[in-house]
């Protein structure tokens, strides 16, 4: 591999605003990552379905190359996709099918076995079992977005823009109204427990909006679930929101994963409460914000209600954006850039990584 590699990068999603229905984490931080990879000298090919144009009718300016076949790459990059049944698990052309699953398999089969393309596996929600022979295969590096990845993994956070991260003023973000108290926005895979100790003794307290998509709401008849809201009004609701809760998964709490909903809120002057039971939570936000039970996230709000304005409120806001520098994307792009040193140097000495 010379300077500029050719990076044929696989993700299911989107880089622009996207449609309001469907599942999609990445649209707040993948199109800074992208474009600072490519403004690092790279050249990026996309090898899963231009989801943009064909769901969202968003050619992005053309800015950007998507490939249906398997083109000459240098590194095969994954967003990792894994199974979910009725949907990418089905027959091709059957209802409902997506193929993000089958394409990925063709890539690795193409790239990964047969070329022995150096592939770099972001593993973003934690599907890839541990014991996969993916994790140990050579030639392949895994990332986590954790601070604590599983053994053998190295940690590549979602990255939060620079520019956003430089211009973020807690003077101006603490003077803004808030007319609620506690903001949601969040899917409810895997975090009924959490929302049930941290999130619903608040919200019966406390004017508030959960948006994301929630099946089962029967057990909270008192939340105002809005449903999924388009990508372009999350900023606005955190932006009405006086703090939110960081609900994680276990699997994400006990690795140190929080998504990126901690920058998604806070740019918006949303202030982040989080559990004490993610790993490493005092490197995610001031030791004040981190609450052990939903009578803490109540005693929290109370008080942050009270001061809504006030110089220990901007001084809140200030001590949170010092922690978003673990994402900062400058850092996550180092991370990268290492991982593909590595890749170049094992190609070079015939040597495989593990």
């Amino acid at each position: 591999m010379g300077d500029e590699v050719i990076i044929g990068y696989s993700f299911w999603g989107f880089l622009g605003p996207g449609i309001t229905d469907t599942p999609d984490g990445g649209r707040s931080h993948r199109r800074p990552l992208v474009d600072a990879l490519i403004g690092r000298g790279h050249r990026l090919v996309f090898l899963q379905a231009d989801r943009d144009r064909l769901e969202a009718g968003d050619d992005l300016d053309g800015r950007y190359a998507f490939a249906r076949g398997l083109p000459e790459i240098d590194v095969l990059f994954l967003e990792w996709r894994w199974n979910i049944p009725g949907r990418n698990t089905t027959p091709c052309g059957t209802p409902g099918h997506t193929c993000d699953l089958h394409r990925q398999h063709e890539l690795l089969d193409h790239y990964t076995i047969v070329r022995r393309i150096p592939t770099v596996i972001w593993d973003k929600d934690r599907q890839l079992p541990v014991g996969s022979p993916w994790r140990h295969r050579p030639g392949v590096i895994m990332c986590e977005a954790a601070l604590a990845p599983t053994t053998g993994a190295r940690s590549l956070l979602f990255p939060v823009d620079d520019a956003l991260l430089d211009s973020a003023d807690p003077h101006s973000l603490a003077a803004s109204a808030r007319p609620i108290t506690l903001g949601y926005v969040g899917n409810q895979y895997d975090r009924d427990e959490e929302f049930d100790t941290y999130l619903a003794p608040a919200a019966a307290r406390f004017p508030h909006q959960v948006a994301g998509k929630w099946p089962d709401t029967s057990r909270w008849p008192y939340v105002a679930f809005l449903g999924r809201i388009p990508f372009s009004q999350v900023h606005e609701l955190y932006g009405g929101a006086l703090a939110t809760v960081l609900l994680l998964p276990q699997r994400y709490a006990l690795a140190g994963q929080v998504t990126q909903r901690i920058f998604e809120a806070l740019l918006a002057g949303c202030l982040p409460l989080a559990p004490a039971s993610i790993r490493h939570v005092e490197r995610f936000v001031p030791p004040w914000l981190i609450v052990r039970d939903g009578a803490d996230v109540i005693d929290k709000l109370v008080h942050l209600r009270a001061i809504a304005g006030s110089r220990e409120h901007v001084r809140l806001i200030a001590g949170c954006l010092r922690h978003l520098e673990l994402f900062r994307l400058s850092a996550q792009i180092q991370t990268i850039e290492a991982v593909l040193a590595d890749l170049a140097g094992a190609v070079r000495s015939g040597r495989g990584i593990g």
